[in-house]
């Protein structure tokens, strides 16, 4: 997958039919959609956290560069949110 900006994910934001929660039975973040459920793993529950609309993908990257104090991962975090868009899981 491309480098490039996502024009539909300027301001990326969870769908309306997912709900984001954590699972205490799981032991991980889930998606939650009225025919089931997506457990996500560490780093894809990080990101989706911050798709509320209000952050752009600089600022989600920008976060997560400095929470696990890594440098780089833009084009991990644009995988995910690629693939989150194909889903329908955001917007």
């Amino acid at each position: 997958m491309s480098d490039a900006p996502l024009p539909e994910l300027t301001r990326p934001q969870l769908s309306k039919l997912f709900r984001l929660q954590y699972e205490t039975a799981q032991s991980a973040w889930v998606l939650l959609y009225p025919e089931g459920m997506v457990q996500l793993n560490a780093s894809a529950a990080e990101i989706l956290q911050r798709c509320d609309g209000s952050r752009d993908i600089d600022a989600i990257v920008g976060e997560l560069e400095t929470l696990f104090n890594a440098q780089g991962i833009r084009p991990e975090v644009l995988n995910l949110l690629q693939e989150a868009q194909r889903r329908g899981w955001v917007s």
